[in-house]
C-alpha cells in the first residue's frame, strides 16, 4: 500500500449530525417483552456527523462541521469534543427549538450494537445558501449523511458540483432517495444492510457486493465501496487510473479482507472508515490504497468501546502491522 502523504492536509466539510449517545451494555439483544439486567450505562459523543468530522480530523484534515444542536448541557459536552479536535465548528448553529440529538445504543456482549435516534435538533439544520457556498469553495470533499434533512443534503450535493468539491455520501438511516441525486456522488459508501435494500437483493458476498457496487456504479454514481463487517470491504471504481498506473477498467471491483481482531463494539466503525477513505482519496490515493488504509483504521475502532472515543489517530493506523490482502471480484 502506498503510504499517505501526512503534510498535506485535506480541507473537509462535514454536513451531518450530533447526537449524544447514550450507550447500553447488554448481555444479548432484549427479545420482545423481555427485561434484563445490563452491565453499564455510558454518554459518549457520537452523532453520524460529529463522528465523520472526528475520523476525518484524527487523519490530519482541517474539517469544518455543520450542524444544529440544542442549548442544553449535552451540546456543551458535544462543542467541548469538537474544539478538543481542532474541528471548526464556529458553524455549528444552536436552536431552543428542540434538544439536542440522542441515540440510545445497545452493544451485546458479541460486540453487535442496536441503535435507536431521536433526532431533535438535527432536524431543525437549515444552512444558509451562502455560508454553504463559501465553505465549499476550495474544499476537497464534503460528507454527508441522512440524520439531517434531505433538502439540506440535495443543496450540498447541488452546490457541490458548482464549486467543483467533491461529494462522499453515506445513506445512512436508509430511506427512499431521488434519482438525480446518484450522478452527483463521487464516493458512495454502504454497508452489506444499506447495499442490499438499495439494490433489492442480498448483499451477504464479496461476489455479491461487487454485483451491487456495479450496479449502483450504473445509477451514475463515479466510485462505490460496500463494507461487509469481518468480511472487509469491496471497492468499485470506474474514474481513476489503478494505483499502479495502469487504465481503470469501468466496474472492476476488488475485495479487500480484513484483519482479524477482537471486536469490543462496532458503534462508529462505519464512520471511521468514511472519515480515513475521504481524507485519503483527498491526499491523493488510488481507491484501492484508501480502502486498505480505511480498513486499518476502522479496525482498531472496533477494538474499543464508544463512539468518538474509539476514533483512531494517523499515527495508530500508521503503525498497525499486519498485512491484508485484497483481489479481484
Amino acid at each position: 500500500m502506498s503510504a499517505p502523504i501526512l503534510s498535506q492536509a485535506p480541507r473537509i466539510v462535514v454536513l451531518g449530525s450530533l447526537n449524544m449517545d447514550l450507550v447500553l451494555r447488554v448481555p444479548h439483544m432484549p427479545r420482545a417483552g423481555e427485561t434484563m439486567l445490563g452491565h453499564s450505562l455510558t454518554q459518549v459523543p457520537g452523532g453520524k456527523g460529529g463522528n465523520q468530522a472526528v475520523s476525518c480530523a484524527r487523519q490530519g484534515a482541517a474539517v469544518t462541521l455543520l450542524s444544529c444542536v440544542g442549548e442544553d448541557a449535552y451540546a456543551e459536552q458535544l462543542l467541548a469534543g469538537l474544539v478538543a479536535d481542532h474541528i471548526h465548528a464556529q458553524h455549528v448553529q444552536r436552536t431552543a427549538l428542540a434538544g439536542t440529538g440522542v441515540a440510545v445504543i445497545s452493544v451485546d456482549d458479541a460486540a453487535q450494537n442496536q441503535i435507536v435516534v431521536v433526532p431533535g435538533a438535527n432536524e431543525l439544520l437549515r444552512v444558509p445558501q451562502a455560508l454553504l457556498q463559501a465553505q465549499l469553495q476550495g474544499a476537497d470533499y464534503v460528507v454527508l449523511q441522512l440524520e439531517t434533512p434531505l433538502a439540506e443534503v440535495e443543496q450540498a450535493l447541488r452546490l457541490a458540483r458548482q464549486t467543483g468539491c467533491k461529494t462522499a455520501l453515506n445513506p445512512s438511516p436508509m430511506q427512499a432517495l431521488p434519482e438525480h441525486w446518484w450522478p452527483m456522488v463521487d464516493l458512495l459508501v454502504v454497508n452489506e444492510s444499506e447495499a442490499a435494500q438499495l439494490c433489492g437483493r442480498p448483499v451477504d458476498t464479496p461476489q455479491a457486493a461487487a454485483a451491487a457496487a456495479r450496479q449502483l456504479q450504473g445509477r451514475g454514481v463515479a466510485q462505490v465501496v460496500v463494507t461487509l463487517g469481518a468480511l472487509g470491504a469491496v471497492a468499485c471504481d470506474a474514474t481513476i487510473a489503478n494505483d499502479d498506473g495502469t487504465e481503470a477498467i469501468p466496474g472492476v471491483a476488488h475485495w479487500h479482507e480484513a484483519a482479524q481482531v477482537q471486536a469490543v463494539d462496532t458503534t462508529a466503525a462505519g464512520d471511521t472508515f468514511l472519515g480515513a477513505l475521504t481524507v485519503q482519496l483527498a491526499r491523493g490515493l488510488g481507491l484501492n490504497d484508501a480502502t486498505q488504509w480505511a480498513m486499518r483504521a476502522a479496525s482498531i475502532c472496533v477494538t474499543r468501546a464508544g463512539a468518538q472515543p474509539s476514533i483512531p489517530y494517523f499515527a495508530e493506523v500508521e503503525t498497525l502491522t499486519g498485512a491484508t490482502r485484497w483481489s479481484l471480484v
